[in-house]
């Protein structure tokens, strides 16, 4: 069940970067990667500022950050 979760976040995290970026998503598996990578990415920098916290809506909000980062490094990687 957990692993469900984690793609669900994911998928969520990846879907409101993609909103809150282009407007546009990257399709199901594409958010869910994003989503992912950008839960990863939010999570270490959570970790560094100390601002971890465990409820559901936070883990959202840190994989959106870092999936909207993501984002914004892989544009400017494409320019």
């Amino acid at each position: 069940m957990e692993f469900l979760y984690f793609l669900l976040i994911g998928a969520i995290s990846g879907w409101l970067a993609g909103q809150l970026w282009k407007g546009a998503g990257f399709g199901l598996i594409g958010n869910i990667v994003v989503g992912i990578v950008g839960g990863f990415v939010g999570g270490w920098l959570a970790g560094l500022l100390g601002i971890g916290g465990g409820s559901l809506l936070w883990q959202i909000l840190i994989s959106v950050a870092g999936a909207w980062l993501l984002l914004f490094v892989i544009s400017k990687l494409k320019k």
